[in-house]
């Protein structure tokens, strides 16, 4: 997944794909091509690595022509290599396509379409659409679309372009962003709208199961079932710094509102439709999961925040001991890990230097290794005997946010596999929490609705000097990530602590000008965190509080709630961080501070 950008008009098609093609270099990418018509065939040019490689090689064939399509790649399936990049070609070579999002059953699809003949040259999902393309084609482009994506299973945005129909470009959208450009003789297609900004500012943003024909001078928009569709063009206002940002103000509120997607892209391929979790990427054998006695799970920062929800998850469902522990603190013991543990290292980048370092001194001890991460390709995925990806997408500000909670999805997943493996929890069982998973990301939706109100409670608290952050239970990890986001983006002294421990020490900090944030969904805690919050409130302490919404208990204890829709116990974590990245967020733009890129701070911590 990254960037598409597909053009069809009078002119040359060169420069409006490069140039669409930069204008998405901020959403990070490790390979790029086009493919366009030249003359009766196609020519399809890309390379791993920058944009600058690409031009380079454009310069040297001097191609022109009035129909091409472009991808920047964020591997997804297979590493970054000039193989695996886009777009990919149909055995003849005849039909091109770039694609954004997962294709789940391309393994059943690529075995399928080997068996017909098909040869493939790549590791990616994708290259099995141009041949499921070119196995429908009859010389109509849009019906052998049509009939192909019928048998894709997730989610995809793609364009096609075929030698054999030379004046018009295919597209197709599923639970994957694409915008239509309206031109002067010319009409484009994209992933993104800053893709299209220096073309045209009339564009159609496509919905689910909808299809676009684009010709020169024309389109046409069908859903799946070849139904015409009528939609409104919209006129984009934005610069293209704002459209960069999908209109947020930041990269960081973009990304926070990306989440339910995020989520719902790293389950995708990972539980099946009868909820059986299918871990097929991890490539570890099933049998080596069954043997193990422990778990270990080593991180930093926030991915040790959601390592300890993973503990819990862990835990309680697969009955198995789990320790977590401070990546940079991991590899200084003297390690207890054998072949029966599962060492699982969580690092967004896939860089992290001292989780790579544990990961290291865990695998000389003979432990499995899993890791999670964001990144294909990253030192992990080369090191980890198995990698379980989060399908969150480039992540540009520092600030980890959807990053964070689809790590939690990942491990809740990893959680459910090994107890399912040990055959500590029935299918029915495995199946109830699965489907529980895919709820989530509407919660996420729903708990994003709040925006709003938390802005205004957010603006309430920005001159404060400090905060305490309390919870207990699976309160405590959000109580952590809820003081470090503060503390990241705003320079806000905030300290997370499990209430519980508050009168150990914390206490003494509590007056008037230290607020204190409660997290307070959990049922079976509710009632101790409840009196730890007047104990507070005792002191002059200012008190927010997260809460289901429709629970009145905190009525009359806090000064300001902020609301959550309600759900089990065990996936709370995952929806009450939601409005504390919206509080901390809104508390730095209060303080005029630049929440995307924090001082001092760095996306990638590679040293040490």
């Amino acid at each position: 997944m990254c960037g598409i950008v597909g053009y069809i008009g009078k002119e040359d098609c060169i420069n409006p794909l490069v140039a669409g093609l930069t204008s998405l270099e901020y959403r990070g990418y490790d390979s790029a091509g086009i493919a366009i018509l030249n003359g009766d065939s196609l020519k399809v040019l890309k390379d791993e690595g920058k944009l600058s490689r690409l031009k380079d090689l454009l310069k040297k064939n001097e191609l022109c022509s009035n129909i091409g399509i472009g991808h920047t790649r964020w591997a997804t399936h297979g590493a970054p290599s000039k193989e695996n990049a886009h777009p990919h070609t149909c055995c003849q070579d005849k039909i091109a396509v770039v694609h954004n999002g997962i294709i789940e059953n391309h393994s059943v699809l690529r075995e399928d379409l080997i068996k017909k003949g098909h040869k493939f040259s790549s590791e990616t999902d994708t290259e099995i659409i141009a041949h499921l393309i070119e196995d429908f084609y009859e010389g109509d482009l849009k019906a052998a679309v049509s009939k192909a994506i019928g048998f894709l299973k997730g989610s995809f945005a793609l364009v096609v372009m075929s030698s054999d129909n030379p004046k018009l470009i295919v597209t197709a959208k599923q639970d994957s962003p694409m915008v239509l450009g309206i031109g002067k003789n010319a009409n484009l297609v994209a992933s993104d709208i800053p893709a299209l900004l220096g073309q045209t500012r009339e564009m159609i943003i496509m919905d689910n199961g909808e299809m676009a024909v684009l010709g020169q001078d024309s389109y046409q928009i069908i859903d799946f079932d070849g139904n015409p569709v009528n939609k409104a063009i919209a006129h984009i206002s934005w610069d293209q710094e704002a459209a960069e940002k999908g209109g947020f103000e930041d990269f960081m509120l973009k990304e926070i509102h990306e989440q339910p997607v995020a989520v719902r892209e790293t389950l995708r391929g990972l539980i099946d439709d009868d909820g059986t979790v299918n871990l097929k990427e991890l490539k570890i054998d099933s049998s080596r999961i069954k043997d193990i006695n422990r778990v270990v799970i080593i991180a930093c920062g926030t991915s040790y925040h959601a390592g300890l929800v993973g503990n819990s998850a862990i835990e309680s469902w697969a009955r198995i001991p789990v320790e977590l522990d401070i990546a940079s603190e991991f590899r200084y013991r003297n390690l207890l890990v054998d072949d029966k543990t599962l060492v699982i290292a969580i690092t967004q980048s896939g860089e992290t230097a001292d989780t790579l370092a544990g990961l290291r001194s865990a695998k000389d001890k003979g432990a499995i290794v899993v890791a999670v991460t964001n990144v294909v390709g990253s030192s992990v995925t080369r090191e980890a005997d198995g990698l379980i990806y989060t399908h969150a997408g480039p992540e540009i500000g520092v600030a980890a946010t959807k990053t964070f909670t689809s790590q939690i999805a990942a491990l809740y997943v990893i959680a459910l596999f090994i107890a399912q493996v040990k055959g500590r929890l029935t299918n029915e069982e495995i199946k109830k929490r699965s489907v529980k998973l895919w709820d989530i990301p509407e919660l996420i939706k729903q708990a994003l609705t709040q925006e709003e109100n938390i802005k205004k409670i957010a603006q309430k608290y920005a001159k404060k000097p400090d905060f305490l952050f309390l919870g207990r239970g699976l309160g405590v990890p959000i109580a952590l990530e809820g003081a470090l986001k503060l503390k990241e983006i705003s320079y806000i002294h905030a300290e997370g602590c499990a209430a519980g421990e508050m009168k150990h020490g914390p206490i003494a900090l509590i007056d008037d000008d230290c607020p204190v944030v409660v997290v307070a969904t959990n049922s079976a805690t509710i009632d101790k965190v409840k009196a730890n919050t007047e104990e507070v409130k005792a002191r002059n302490a200012q008190i927010i509080a997260v809460v289901n919404e429709g629970n009145h208990i905190f009525d009359g204890v806090a000064d300001d709630l902020l609301f959550v829709p309600e759900i089990s116990d065990i996936f709370s974590p995952i929806i009450n961080i939601i409005p504390l990245q919206l509080f901390a967020y809104y508390v730095a733009k209060a303080k005029g501070c630049n929440v995307d890129q924090p001082r001092n701070l760095a996306k990638s911590v590679t040293v040490e």
